[in-house]
């Protein structure tokens, strides 16, 4: 698999596990990663425990630059891109224009319209910030 097919298992992963959490049904990440996976990725265990270990700060972003709106207005699925775009963007090596490609091309076939521009919008705005400060 390659990593854009990778990540596509990585949102249905976080997906599955935000509507866990919202029906309050136990869960162990390892086994909903198992359910995904055939084999384990490093790559995929990476992403979805940077996500869900980083999530507060992860959150804090989109809702910084969100206008007049917040994460926790997106569905499931569009938080698990925007969450995943900005793991990979802030706590990783991947090139940024690759992290920002990658979450826009997963919204175009899972978001509408209109949240797909915002994905962009918010990691294009995280994007220019990081490097304003360097």
């Amino acid at each position: 698999m390659n990593r854009s097919e990778l990540r596509k298992k990585i949102m249905t992963i976080l997906y599955q596990i935000f509507l866990y959490e919202e029906d309050k049904i136990n869960y162990d990440v390892k086994e909903v990663i198992k359910e995904n996976m055939e084999i384990e990725n490093e790559f995929v265990n990476e992403m979805v425990y940077g996500v869900l270990d980083n999530r507060n700060d992860i959150d804090k972003i989109a809702n910084k630059n969100l206008k007049d709106w917040t994460i926790d207005r997106f569905s499931k699925v569009d938080q698990a891109i925007l969450r995943m775009g900005i793991y990979e963007l802030v706590y990783t090596d991947t090139p940024e224009v690759v992290s920002i490609n990658e979450a826009v091309e997963l919204a175009k076939e899972y978001s509408d319209e209109k949240v797909k521009n915002m994905i962009n919008a918010v990691l294009d705005s995280i994007y220019h910030e990081d490097n304003k400060n360097e």
